[in-house]
């Protein structure tokens, strides 16, 4: 029981509900009730009045049983025979009802002419002047990062999702009940902002051993994805109004976030060795704060940045004195060649902050995902990570951490990079064999999606509405593209679907692009 401003509030306490349970009563839901003891009005019609209101405005909802009288007796420090008048009279005017041996409840139905009485009329909300947003809600407003690209297709040709039914979930759930059985840590708080001390130490050993990572654990914060780690780097790193050099095309959740900050964004272009690097002098007059790149597999195009880029785009970096944001979102996954070391790797300036995530590589789901900072960031970052979210779920981190430590992480890439190596050459083959040279397909043979260049007059909206006629979903990269505007270009990702189902998608877009009469020849 609270007193606030002479009302008490009131609500059934756990244990008033087990010494009611074990008088052979059913338990239901707690009711918070407003009784003012110095009103003139008698404690029984203001308990009438707060139920009634309760019904009529639908905070309880017909067929809901309500607490017994004795419960609610017990629970509001009243007498029995005040919470009866109250039960009494609301069953007389038809807003309750009883079923024997189980108990009292609203109405099932209600007259129309109650709700239509003062009481709904008092529930009414009070107009009043439109909530006055600050700047930032404003810009995610105007970039709207809510919307997102969700394909209902038999045939979805999405990217982003793991094949879930190659999951080692028996060994998962195994590690699971380990840490569920043997301690009750994961239900604490976290000691460190960064994240589980263990499960850091071994994303450092792992990134240094596949991908030339230099780093020490306390350099690793633990986020939540890769969306938080960006938007972690825009508010410590970035004002409103500085710029931002990003590729175009480019990630298009990225974009989002550096726009939802205020960020200028100053699109450079791709070619087939990704990041065009020398187009950043075209921005000499502009003081760049960040350039983000995905340099293992540039998304959506599939180019990888050449290893002269690299040095040139790190060499720049030291000249300017800006950092390069390295998103590698799938390096795991690249099929008939050596892997190149994370730009990270090379750099010698401490001019590089590495992301990475397990979404794609284990299940998007998880959330979690790591940056990589410059020592002379880490204190900064691990504030503001305390201050925003101060820590993930920590059996995910347990469970994780084992995962990497005992080899299955190692393990399950080199099974997924078999079964993706093995889908995207159906799908390759497939594009060969119903287009021909009327398709181009773009990239290095990396990752879970390649983008394909169709030759052809018709518009990417009329090519994804046939294609769903079809039941087959597409996705144009146009919305990826800042400055240049092409067209006849689609991101195929391939993570998910099987061989048939491939060879079957492919089949049907051709089927519908032939029938028009439209496809161009090179």
């Amino acid at each position: 029981m609270v007193l606030y401003k002479n009302h008490f509030w009131f609500l059934v306490p756990v244990h008033l509900a087990l010494i009611i349970e074990s008088r052979g009563e059913k338990l239901c839901m707690d009711l918070a009730i407003t009784l003012d003891s110095n009103a003139d009005m008698p404690l029984h019609r203001q308990l009438y009045e707060e139920l009634r209101r309760a019904i009529l405005s639908g905070r309880l909802l017909p067929s809901e049983r309500i607490p017994s009288t004795r419960a609610l007796s017990i629970s509001l420090g009243i007498s029995r025979s005040t919470v009866t008048t109250s039960y009494e009279q609301l069953l007389s005017e038809g807003y309750l009802q009883t079923v024997v041996s189980s108990g009292t409840f609203v109405s099932a139905q209600l007259p129309d002419e109650m709700l239509l009485s003062t009481g709904v009329q008092e529930a009414q909300k009070i107009a009043r002047p439109l909530i006055k947003l600050s700047q930032y809600a404003a810009d995610l407003i105007e970039t709207d990062v809510s919307k997102t690209t969700e394909l209902d297709a038999a045939i979805s040709f999405r990217y982003g999702r793991s094949a879930f039914e190659q999951f080692p979930m028996k060994l998962w759930r195994k590690l699971l009940s380990r840490h569920c059985r043997s301690n009750l840590d994961w239900l604490d708080y976290a000691t460190n902002p960064l994240g589980h001390k263990p499960l850091r130490e071994a994303i450092a050993r792992y990134l240094s051993r596949f991908r030339a990572i230099q780093c020490e654990p306390d350099q690793v914060m633990i986020t939540n994805g890769t969306q938080q780690a960006l938007y972690l780097i825009m508010r410590l790193l970035v004002n409103p109004g500085e710029a931002i050099a990003l590729e175009d095309p480019g990630y298009l959740s990225a974009r989002r976030i550096f726009l939802s900050q205020g960020a200028k964004l100053l699109p450079v272009a791709v070619d087939s060795e990704g990041l065009v690097v020398k187009e950043l002098a075209n921005y000499s007059t502009q003081s760049i704060r960040l350039v983000y790149v995905t340099p293992s597999h540039q998304f959506p195009t599939g180019a990888i940045l050449s290893v002269p880029r690299r040095l040139e785009l790190l060499a720049w970096a030291q000249h300017t004195g800006a950092l390069i944001i390295e998103d590698d979102y799938d390096s795991e996954y690249r099929y008939g060649s050596r892997p190149i070391p994370a730009l990270q790797g090379l750099d010698q300036g401490n001019s590089v902050l590495y992301i990475g995530t397990f979404s794609k590589v284990l299940f998007p789901s998880l959330r979690i995902g790591y940056l990589v900072l410059p020592k002379s960031l880490v204190s900064v970052f691990t504030c503001a990570k305390w201050m925003t979210d101060r820590q993930l779920p920590l059996l995910d981190q347990y469970v994780l951490a084992d995962f990497i430590q005992e080899g299955h992480l190692e393990h399950h890439i080199r099974k997924m990079r078999s079964h993706y190596d093995q889908s995207r050459q159906v799908l390759v083959q497939a594009l060969n064999a119903h287009f021909g040279e009327r398709a181009t397909i773009l990239g290095d043979q990396a990752g879970i999606h390649l983008m394909v260049r169709l030759h052809t007059h018709i518009s990417d909206e009329e090519i994804i509405q046939r294609a769903a006629q079809v039941d087959v979903g597409m996705i144009s990269a146009q919305p990826y593209y800042l400055k240049a505007f092409r067209t006849g270009e689609f991101i195929f990702g391939y993570s998910e679907l099987t061989p048939q189902q491939l060879q079957e998608g492919v089949r049907r877009l051709a089927l519908v692009l032939k029938d028009s009469g439209n496809i161009m020849s090179v």
